[in-house]
């Protein structure tokens, strides 16, 4: 039985951009000479968006991912974070940062590691509490506060991850690759979980991803980047609505979407420099 093919949302004006970077390059001086990892990478990010970086591994994503995040330092082109440098909005507690791997204490529990950060940033006790338990449930962990990681599925674990990023209330949220080392059934339970929570919040995401699926089935915009020197040589706007159940993917407008972001991935390669 052929399934309808999903109706397309309507266009509408762009929100003012929490994420500006123009003319972004980034280069590494090494022994044997410059590593260019981006060259002039121009992107405006709205607010509440859903945006994938796509790309060969060396490509650039997760550099521009952290100089977004304060974690690099762009060496020329201008960048801003709701307006502020990245470094500004970094103290301001503008993002949250989710890493490839977890990366939670084995000594804390999952109520613990997700109140590290709050700690550090003062909250007191009460509020720590009330933060915790609301990020628990938000991304469906009520029940496993009091255990420890090693007691978590890797699935379980990178969902603490992320409440751990959205314990402070920060309006973006930088992903890199969280889901890349799953299984490809917990991935797409995942990827469910990520865009249900990402309607309930209204985040702005940014996430970076090897994945022609995942980054079709997530995004409001996939970026894709060419081996290095990293620069953005597609910018591709879904037309999928909002709401997509996991078989959105056989539909018609799911592939075409698919081959663009192949035949960009193809064409980047012959973007580097020589």
């Amino acid at each position: 039985m052929n399934r309808p093919e999903p109706a397309l949302h309507l266009s509408q004006a762009p929100a003012a951009p929490v994420i500006e970077a123009r003319g972004v390059s980034l280069t590494f001086p090494t022994a044997d000479g410059p590593v260019h990892a981006l060259k002039d990478v121009n992107l405006s990010i709205g607010q509440g968006e859903f945006v994938s970086f796509i790309g060969p591994s060396g490509c650039g994503k997760t550099t521009f991912l952290r100089t977004i995040a304060a974690l690099e330092r762009p060496t020329a082109g201008t960048l801003t974070v709701n307006g502020m440098t990245p470094d500004q909005a970094r103290r301001a507690r503008a993002y949250g940062y989710v890493f490839q791997a977890p990366g939670l204490y084995p000594w804390r529990t999952i109520a613990g590691n997700i109140s590290l950060p709050l700690e550090i940033m003062g909250f007191d006790k009460a509020d720590r509490e009330a933060r915790i338990a609301r990020v628990l449930e938000l991304v469906e962990l009520g029940q496993f506060g009091s255990r420890y990681p090693w007691q978590l599925s890797g699935g379980m674990q990178q969902r603490a991850s992320i409440a751990r990023a959205l314990a402070f209330d920060a309006d973006i949220l930088l992903m890199d690759e969280p889901f890349g080392a799953l299984d490809e059934i917990v991935r797409d339970r995942l990827n469910e979980a990520l865009l249900a929570l990402w309607a309930r919040t209204g985040r702005t995401i940014g996430f970076v991803t090897h994945s022609i699926p995942e980054a079709v089935y997530l995004s409001t915009r996939i970026v894709v980047m060419s081996p290095r020197p990293g620069r953005i040589t597609d910018v591709i706007e879904s037309p999928l609505p909002r709401e997509r159940p996991l078989e959105i993917r056989d539909s018609k407008i799911f592939a075409e979407l698919s081959h663009r972001v192949r035949e960009g991935l193809r064409a980047g390669h012959g973007a580097g420099d020589d």
